[in-house]
């Protein structure tokens, strides 16, 4: 037997964790560079334990990080994996129970977002011989049953260490999965707080430096000719670039493509960056919440080209997008999941990068006709002049949201990064933000977790940091995913990590009210109003005394009130142009008007509307849900 050293199962997987690499091409970088941990009983004296004596013998060997709410951690390890394009991410502990129940909506919306974290959730003695402990489940009809097996659905990989002697291939499995562009997300290692802090001879290789080499799969000679064909044959090809791109580091591929060939694109939100607004292919978001320039053009084409995409029912407009009756997809993928959606015949499974290179050789001398190409062109330039107006200054006492985007956007810096999830402000950024840097753009949509902006922004900025840059993240966010989950603000003070946060307050779920106009539920439950006890709801004309500056200030950042009035959004810009100039976290607090919207973009989302109602409004938007209805596809490629 070779050389072992004798350690807990804790320092054994801390250490080994901190040994491994990934590579991609010349790139070489820590895969975990740090753990969040929230200790409780669970993992105090295991996971808690391991980080301790690393931090005395060891220091750089595995930071560790504070953090104010488990779920949040998960968030932050996420905006990181995005900036380092899913090469590293952080490694995030909790304790049993709730503490571990904490990290479930994360996990969900690591795996949905296609970007890694692994998780660290504490179990309940794997002996059982405390039963039951604090804060274990118990099933009568399943005893084995903890919370952590509620991780096993919303993980791409899920294994717990009931046996010090499981560490070893569980966690190689966990890289392996965490590594992967085609598997990747929610990697979670469920540790029973007993096994932990068992210790057991641990071979020396095991703790040596390890590389994971991403993997960049080639197109497959057959799947790429029928491909190229198909795009040979199109009169108006259409890209939709998603997240993909991004991952893959693939913009200098697709803008090389899409000069020579001249095909517009349009994105999705995760594909934000892939080319700069300007460019004079891209024709900006598509689909639910695209510009009126992407879905005119994407309703016509005859091929639509999917690179990195996983076609959410935003991105397909709830499968409407897509009106030419001889529609084919060509769908370019790293997970052949992906690649095979809606009956695509010409499924490329190839990583983004590597297709679009091919494709560049494949289909050299090919160019759209310059018809189309004219009616690209004046079909952006009108949509621009549409974004001109929606920027323009109102004077009103309280701006619209539009306005208020075109404030932080006209002040910000080209590399500066906006990070938004839910609510109206990802539909509006998605229309108006004008992406001028790869990064730039990180509006978390596949799970839109209320509450992910500050945490998600946080983590952001630690991958710049990372980096050596220290470009600016700008946190925009609506007062009810604020009130969601803020506390990271805590963190960034305590480390003096830099983030601006833009606060819309409206007083109410901005985004839902207007939906709920729409399906004839007249804004019910969605205003921030003090109750009536007579009319029994939330629908009265008392706002709340709420005051999210002072609670803002209360943490411990600069804090910037801007008072209502026909000057509001000239003081904005002033205030953002301050933050900028800081080098601390400040806090820009701003009242808009929720009732002004966005231009249309002419996208659709189906959200079912009853059948039959008392409410006139309800009956009114059932007729108009079954007109929009009958323009969805099965979109069969």
């Amino acid at each position: 037997m070779g050389a072992t050293r004798r350690m807990t199962v804790s320092q054994a997987l801390v250490e080994f964790l901190a040994r491994q690499w990934t590579v991609d091409g010349d790139i070489r970088e820590r895969t975990i560079p740090g753990m969040f941990g929230i200790f409780g009983h669970g993992n105090v004296a295991g996971i808690g334990q391991a980080l301790k004596q690393f931090n005395v013998q060891q220091p750089d060997l595995m930071p560790y990080y504070q953090a104010r709410n488990e779920q949040a951690m998960v968030h932050q390890a996420v905006g990181y994996a995005r900036m380092h394009r899913r090469r590293g991410t952080y490694a995030s502990a909790a304790s049993v129970g709730p503490g571990a129940a904490n990290m479930l909506t994360a996990a969900a919306l690591a795996t949905t977002n296609r970007l890694p974290a692994l998780l660290l959730p504490s179990d309940t003695f794997a002996t059982r011989v405390a039963d039951p402990v604090l804060q274990q489940l118990e099933q009568p009809w399943d005893i084995g049953l903890q919370v952590t097996d509620a991780f096993r659905p919303l993980s791409r990989f899920f294994d717990r260490v009931q046996r010090p002697e499981q560490l070893y291939s569980i966690a190689l499995g966990a890289m392996r999965v965490l590594t992967d562009p085609a598997e990747t997300g929610a990697v979670t290692i469920a540790l029973p707080e007993d096994v932990q802090a068992e210790a057991l001879d641990v071979p020396v290789e095991f703790l040596q430096d390890r590389e994971w080499h991403l993997r960049r799969p080639l197109p497959e000679r057959g799947p790429l000719a029928r491909a190229v064909a198909a795009i040979r044959g199109a009169k108006n090809p259409f890209i939709v670039a998603g997240g993909g791109v991004i991952y893959s580091g693939a913009e200098d591929q697709l803008r090389a493509l899409v000069e020579a060939t001249g095909i517009p694109i349009g994105t999705s939100q995760a594909g934000g960056g892939v080319l700069n607004w300007d460019h004079p292919q891209n024709l900006g978001g598509v689909g639910a919440t695209g510009t009126l320039a992407a879905n005119r053009l994407a309703a016509e084409a005859d091929v639509i080209i999917g690179i990195g995409t996983r076609y959410s029912d935003f991105t397909t407009a709830s499968r409407t997008a897509f009106q030419n009756p001889d529609v084919m997809f060509v769908n370019i993928n790293v997970a052949s999941f992906d690649a095979y959606k809606h009956g695509s015949q010409l499924p490329v499974i190839a990583d983004a990068r590597e297709a679009l290179a091919e494709l560049a050789i494949e289909l050299e001398g090919f160019e759209i006709s310059r018809e189309y190409s004219g009616r690209i062109a004046r079909e952006k330039a009108e949509w621009d002049k549409t974004v001109d107006n929606a920027f323009a200054p109102s004077g009103l006492e309280l701006p619209g949201q539009p306005e208020i985007i075109g404030a932080v956007q006209s002040t910000s810096a080209p590399e500066d990064v906006i990070v938004q999830a839910a609510g109206s402000l990802p539909g509006d950024l998605h229309k108006l933000w004008r992406v001028r840097d790869p990064l730039g753009y990180h509006v978390e949509y596949a799970f839109s977790c209320m509450g992910y902006e500050i945490a998600g922004g946080l983590g952001a900025k630690r991958g710049l940091l990372a980096d050596g840059d220290d470009r600016d993240v700008i946190v925009m966010v609506g007062d009810g995913s604020y009130l969601m989950l803020n506390t990271e603000l805590v963190t960034a003070v305590a480390e003096g990590i830099k983030l601006i946060v833009v606060l819309i307050q409206n007083h109410g779920y901005a985004s839902i009210g207007h939906l709920s106009e729409t399906v004839g539920s007249e804004r019910f439950g969605t205003w921030y109003r003090e109750y009536d006890g007579e009319a029994r709801n939330f629908q009265g004309e008392k706002i709340l005394p709420v005051d999210l500056a002072m609670n803002a200030r209360s943490y411990g950042l600069d804090v910037i009130e801007i008072t209502p009035g026909a000057s509001a959004i000239d003081h904005l810009k002033a205030a953002v142009a301050q933050a900028k100039a800081s080098d601390r976290s400040t806090f820009i607090h701003i009242n808009s008007d929720p009732l002004v919207y966005a231009p249309d973009g002419a996208g659709w989302w189906d959200v079912p509307v009853p059948e039959v109602s008392t409410l006139e409004s309800t009956q009114r938007a059932r007729d108009e849900y079954l007109t929009q209805q009958a323009n969805q596809k099965p979109l069969l490629g």
